[in-house]
């Protein structure tokens, strides 16, 4: 494979897998409404397409204009979306769609794409723009990469006999969990990065063993090549770091990538509540783990970025940009509270 066709490609994943196909030899050419600034824009290896990937006239034109051999949908957010790409997209080599660790429907360690139940998706939310129905649409859209690629739409990841050889579509699924890293408009590390980086002590919500598996940025862009590349139409990929860690372990590599020291300090609902605060109010905090099995990826010979390298990136990122993670902040002055009667006990 040798052109790429990007449909986003300017903010987050989608700009990380940009240079991650040029690293690797590819013509990339992205396809976005132009809503957000082009990081690419001065780069003469990458050619752009404008458009609204909902209009379903314009993606045939982005089609017919660059003749993509690979097609990586970053902006799928709806089911008929990913229903009208693989339609468009039928005789490209590979179509990789976006999709989430969120899809998954069973609370189980570790969630398996071959495995794990997958959501149900309602006529209803298939249409929304929640946060809500996220996961939902995510799953739904997944079931509309498997019905294209000729598997019918289950809903948990069954293998398929079908080579690419096949009449089905070329079409699969990454799955990302909680992405971080440069560029991370979200700011959700940001949050925690900016505690560490501005205070001795951070308080960290539960009693600090909560794991909610997170995937570098890089990774999701090298995992949606290599599924291109070495994947199996109709199949879905989880993609997550390969070493998980606690959120206090978290907060710890931080300290280490700001080269500082930290207490970490641990306090349950009952103890936040002295600053009229909660667990559900951090970021990154989820008291079940969620947990994505990522060994059939790394079958494709994909390896994930050391921990603690990924760290020391986004902690330089986040050094040279204007995010702190606000938006995130339960409030510094309910914290010192909650420190304050903690010292007491």
């Amino acid at each position: 494979m040798d052109t790429a066709l990007v449909v986003g490609g300017t903010r987050f994943i989608g700009r990380h897998l940009v240079s991650e196909l040029l690293d690797h030899g590819y013509d990339v050419t992205t396809f976005n409404r132009g809503n957000h600034d082009d990081p690419f824009a001065d780069d003469d290896r990458v050619a752009r397409v404008e458009g609204d990937r909902t209009n379903d006239s314009a993606l045939e034109l982005a089609r017919d204009e660059v003749d993509p051999d690979a097609v990586f949908d970053c902006v799928a957010y709806k089911p008929k979306d990913v229903r009208a790409a693989t339609e468009i997209f039928s005789d490209v080599d590979a179509y990789v769609y976006i999709s989430s660790g969120a899809a998954y429907g069973a609370e189980e360690i570790p969630k398996r794409e071959d495995e794990t139940e997958l959501r149900d998706c309602t006529t209803e939310q298939a249409t929304d723009d929640s946060q809500e129905s996220y996961g939902a649409r995510k799953a739904e859209g997944d079931r509309a990469v498997f019905a294209a690629a000729g598997r019918g739409s289950r809903g948990s990841g069954g293998g398929s006999e079908r080579s690419r050889s096949g009449d089905g579509v070329n079409a699969m699924s990454v799955r990302p969990c909680i992405v971080y890293g440069p560029h991370d408009y979200t700011e959700r590390l940001d949050f925690w990065i900016d505690r560490v980086a501005n205070y001795d002590r951070v308080l960290v919500p539960g009693d600090g063993t909560n794991v909610w598996h997170r995937a570098y940025v890089e990774d999701v862009a090298s995992a949606l090549r290599f599924v291109a590349e070495e994947g199996t139409p109709g199949e879905a990929y989880n993609v997550g770091d390969r070493r998980l860690v606690t959120l206090g372990e978290m907060v710890e590599v931080i300290a280490d990538a700001l080269d500082t020291d930290v207490e970490v300090v641990t306090a349950s609902d009952r103890e936040l509540s002295a600053g009229d605060i909660s667990t559900d109010d951090y970021v990154l905090y989820r008291e079940y783990p969620h947990v994505l099995d990522t060994n059939k990826l790394a079958s494709l010979g994909w390896e994930s970025t050391p921990l603690r390298e990924a760290m020391a990136r986004s902690v330089a990122d986040y050094r040279e940009s204007d995010r702190d993670g606000s938006e995130h902040d339960p409030g510094r002055e309910n914290e010192e509270r909650v420190l304050g009667v903690l010292d007491t006990i």
